[in-house]
């Protein structure tokens, strides 16, 4: 009987070599991460080499045996090689696979975080846009599609809807006055007028526009470092990737 097959668009968020020539993916869907073994990927005469590369968006063709996907066959839709070709983007980029992977979850609509990686990518690779500004938006955005978001519209003490001296809360995921913030345990990031009304733009811009704005470099600094002690706190957790980004400066 023949195995009932499927047709997926997908990107490849790992790529783990195993046996001689086999390839074991985990890539997400807009249904949500999904493991994907590719026998014979790394031969020479393998067709599905493209498509299994770390950051390939493609459609692939699956059919099931015995609990696990088979990758049959696949065409790359889009490799990046704006962002392949520098390893300062590459590592960025792997940084945003290994922190999609982390937070996505099987068998869950995953539409927004499909679309949310895909146009980071393109910001990065086609746009050019700054790798600070990119890396603040999907950190932020991402842990928002998580069930993460912080809540950004006013003081969460004393509801005054534009601190002049804004903190974000990492722990309880709400914005404080310097003030209000006073006395509290866990870290606060410091933050300007301008990385606020970014941040609130980042969580409610559609995704497609999340980049399109600018700030002054030192904004900018206060807004990406509070987006990465943000999802540190949240996860708790490091990432190698994001290491490996941070040593090459």
């Amino acid at each position: 009987m023949a195995r009932e097959r499927t047709v997926v668009k997908g990107i490849v968020l790992r790529a783990v070599d195993t046996k001689e020539s086999d390839r074991i993916l985990t890539l997400l869907t807009a249904q949500g991460k999904l493991p994907v073994v590719a026998k014979g990927a790394r031969s020479r005469r393998s067709r599905v080499t493209a498509c299994t590369q770390l950051l390939a968006y493609g459609e692939l063709t699956l059919s099931e045996s015995r609990g696990w996907q088979y990758l049959t066959e696949g065409s790359t839709i889009e490799l990046f090689q704006g962002v392949r070709g520098d390893i300062g983007l590459l590592s960025l980029a792997s940084y945003f696979a290994e922190l999609t992977e982390a937070v996505a979850q099987e068998n869950t609509e995953s539409g927004e975080v499909l679309s949310l990686l895909l146009n980071a990518l393109y910001a990065l690779g086609t746009l050019k846009r700054p790798e600070k500004l990119v890396k603040a938006a999907f950190e932020l955005r991402l842990m928002g599609a998580a069930g993460f978001e912080p809540l950004t519209d006013a003081c969460a003490c004393c509801g005054v809807p534009d601190p002049a001296e804004p903190l974000l809360d990492t722990a309880g995921g709400v914005i404080r006055c310097r003030q209000c913030g006073r006395g509290e345990r866990g870290l606060s990031m410091p933050l300007s007028p301008a990385s606020l009304t970014a941040m609130r733009w980042v969580l409610r811009q559609e995704v497609r526009h999340l980049c399109d704005f600018r700030l002054p470099d030192r904004d900018l600094t206060l807004l990406a470092d509070a987006a990465e002690a943000y999802v540190h706190t949240v996860l708790e957790r490091g990432f190698r990737t994001l290491d490996f980004y941070k040593s090459l400066s």
